[in-house]
């Protein structure tokens, strides 16, 4: 478990305390790559952060889907201090593995399961 200080818009590798893993994980994800966290008890999916305008990586991760406005909210507590953690959520889950399950890529499951 690490500590972050509410100080962006981005949630910035560089600004994890307590967790070396964490940030190292941050930092290694392509540009588009995705991670879900925990932060102050509330999980999210966040994106890594696209390639700086010069061409260098940009070692954070952006809030998408609900997180956005979750975040948002949180930039009303700049300054603050709050916990941080990577967490697995059913729906990473699913993604990590569904490629190992071919049996449910199927046209028949796509038409069955969609509205899921």
């Amino acid at each position: 478990m690490g500590y972050l200080k509410i100080g962006d818009d981005l949630l910035w590798a560089k600004h994890i305390e307590g967790d070396r893993e964490l940030r190292d994980r941050i930092i290694n994800l392509p540009a588009g790559g995705s991670i879900d966290l925990e932060i102050d008890g509330i999980v999210g999916h966040w994106e890594k952060a696209k390639l700086g305008k010069d061409g260098r990586a940009t070692d954070a991760v952006k809030p998408v889907g609900p997180m956005r406005e979750i975040w948002k909210r949180f930039q009303a507590r700049r300054g603050e201090v709050v916990k941080v953690r990577e967490t697995r959520t059913a729906d990473s889950y699913l993604k990590a593995i569904s490629e190992t399950m071919t049996e449910w890529n199927t046209p028949a499951d796509e038409e069955a399961f969609r509205d899921l």
